[in-house]
């Protein structure tokens, strides 16, 4: 059976000069373990515990942002497959929002290190081919949000 985790692509749009969709930046934590890997945050599922609630009691954990913090996006989940240790392991993502961004992040001991990063950057600090597919998917699916709103 599958090790199963649950995480979010968190967000913000800080505020700056570069017009939307280029001022987005995406939440990265660097691992504490390891080869110190970048990774949104996630975790695994508890026994009882449903997949969105484990993305954001994992998000609290690892990043100190909770519910109250985040809006999550409507439409984006992303499910990645691979392998860990000879093991099988499925990630769902969410996307969600952080409404203030001015909002202190709170690393947990799992991790290191965190970086608000723009596309290009988060993709290259995610190393892997899945992760950054899943980081453009979501940019690409705020850049169609936006231009519905046009």
């Amino acid at each position: 059976m599958a090790l199963r985790a649950c995480g979010f692509i968190v967000f913000r749009r800080p505020a700056s000069c570069v017009p939307p969709p280029d001022n987005i930046e995406y939440l990265l934590l660097q691992t504490s373990y390891g080869k110190h890997h970048w990774t949104p945050p996630k975790g695994h599922v508890d026994p009882g515990e449903d997949d969105l609630t484990t993305a954001l009691r994992e998000t609290k954990e690892e990043a100190g942002l909770g519910a109250e913090q985040l809006q999550v996006i409507d439409g984006f989940v992303q499910e990645l497959h691979y392998e860990v240790q000879g093991r099988p392991k499925e990630v769902l993502y969410w996307m969600a929002e952080l409404r203030d961004p001015g909002t202190a992040v709170t690393l947990s001991s799992e991790h290191k290190d965190y970086r608000w990063a723009r596309l290009e950057e988060a993709c290259t600090l995610a190393q892997y081919k899945d992760l950054q597919d899943t980081l453009r998917a979501a940019h690409t699916h705020l850049e169609a949000q936006q231009d519905k709103q046009r």
